[in-house]
């Protein structure tokens, strides 16, 4: 039996599920991690008596270091094994957020967020990644869908958690219970969470036959796991950052990082600015906290949304028409704010449609490339994308500073956003040889470059 094949062609266990489940809970520590910075940041303010570019570079050094994480782990996952290295990461990430809570400095606390970031960025290279792998070819947009929508989640229940935490027990409670969560999220891991199974396939550590078949009796596949040939790969060192850029990758990977630039550019901008300027668009400072709350409602659900769509179309095809209309409804958005309800209303469809390109990043990234760099391919788009996350807040301030209106800045993030659809045009997804179910459900070639 070839246990990839059979997981793409067969219907998804309990077990896959539950797979799915307990990456979701780690997005969601993501989330969590994220909005407890932003909630605690007034706290922090007053009593290291901060400037608003201190601030501004302690919010951005959780993102440092979740860019960074991705770009380091990623390969190391490819090379040692995605769970093993999703540990690894779920520790560094617990050891930053209870450092965070014991922080008697600004520096301190913005070094304990970059190492916070670290264990971030590696949970979710390594957690994208068997999420992909573990759900069937149909199911896999859906899976991946439910995995992003985890962020939205724990960054919801994570800004509640904390309006409670502070008042009661000191902003450094906020840092405290995401450090216990992440303890539980190891737990978790341990119990539940199996190794990779390309890797297993590709790598082929010691035991790994023993090890498939165990995966194979918990998903309810029958027949013995035959591991055959190895899978064809570029020859290159697993985990080498190198093969991404190798002629068979080249292409593939310079469009999914343009990709992951400009939609994570216009997710963090969307979210990180549209409260301000909404006001200087001449919203009240309520509508504008709205306006903002809008886009944070619409996200959840525009992550399933694209989920659902993928079980009838082509995951690349649906994310390329997202890019588009989140395009469309950011001008649409920004053009109707003499109008509260319907500026509110489109608010929530673009934080609908710019949440559903997320999930399509990463549902389209692990499909770009073979198992041996899977997760390297992943880790570094995540990388990339965190690095137009970092730029985003930092260039509209400077574009705001340089007189332009919050129309033009719209407009403007609208343009960059839909040059992803450009890049999707071209992007096509890794091909393994004959046998793959996938394939009968797309007609793309193998990967351009």
């Amino acid at each position: 039996m070839d246990i990839r094949h059979q997981i793409d062609a067969s219907k998804m266990s309990s077990y896959q599920w539950l797979i799915i489940a307990v990456a979701t809970f780690l997005n969601a520590l993501d989330g969590y991690d994220v909005l407890a910075m932003a909630f605690t940041a007034t706290s922090v303010t007053e009593e290291f008596g901060l400037s608003g570019s201190q601030l501004g570079w302690l919010l951005s050094a959780g993102l440092i270091g979740m860019a960074v994480g991705s770009l380091v782990l990623g390969p190391l996952a490819d090379r040692y094994g995605r769970r093993t290295i999703l540990v690894v990461a779920l520790v560094v990430n617990a050891l930053g957020l209870f450092l965070s809570s014991t922080a008697d400095s600004a520096l301190a606390l913005g070094a304990w967020r970059v190492l916070t970031g670290l264990g971030v960025g590696g949970i979710l290279a390594s957690a994208t990644v068997l999420t992909s792998e573990y759900a069937s070819a149909r199911r896999r947009g859906m899976a991946v869908s439910i995995f992003t929508a985890g962020y939205g989640v724990g960054a919801t229940l994570g800004g509640m958690g904390a309006t409670q935490l502070i008042p009661a027990f000191g902003w450094r409670s906020v840092f405290l219970t995401g450090g216990v969560l992440t303890l539980l999220a190891i737990g978790l891991v341990l119990a539940a969470l199996p190794e990779s199974v390309d890797y297993l396939r590709t790598r082929r550590p010691a035991g790994a036959p023993e090890q498939l078949n165990r995966i194979a009796r918990r998903i309810r596949l029958s027949g013995e796991v035959e591991l055959g040939p190895a899978p064809v790969t570029t020859g290159k060192q697993p985990g080498s950052v190198a093969t991404l850029l190798s002629p068979r990758y080249r292409t593939a990977t310079l469009l999914l990082w343009i990709s992951f630039f400009v939609i994570m550019f216009g997710f963090y901008f969307a979210n990180s600015w549209t409260p301000r300027l909404l006001v200087e668009s001449g919203m009240t400072e309520q509508q504008g906290i709205v306006g903002g709350l809008m886009l944070t409602m619409g996200g959840t659900f525009g992550s399933l949304l694209y989920g659902v769509l993928t079980t009838r179309w082509d995951e690349r095809l649906t994310l390329m028409a997202f890019t588009v209309l989140s395009a469309l409804t950011l001008v649409l958005f920004i053009t109707t704010t003499s109008v509260p309800a319907l500026a509110f209303s489109s608010g929530v469809v673009v934080g609908m449609l710019i949440n559903g390109c997320i999930a399509g990043l990463y549902t389209v990234a692990p499909m770009t490339y073979e198992p041996g760099i899977r997760t390297t391919g992943v880790g570094w788009g995540i990388g990339v994308g965190r690095a137009g996350a970092i730029l985003a807040p930092i260039a509209v301030g400077a574009l705001l500073d340089a007189g332009w209106t919050p129309t033009r800045l719209y407009l403007g993030v609208a343009v960059v956003v839909a040059l992803a659809a450009v890049a999707l045009f071209w992007l096509r997804p890794y091909r393994e040889a004959a046998g793959d179910p996938s394939a009968a459900r797309r007609s793309e070639p193998s990967p351009a470059g």
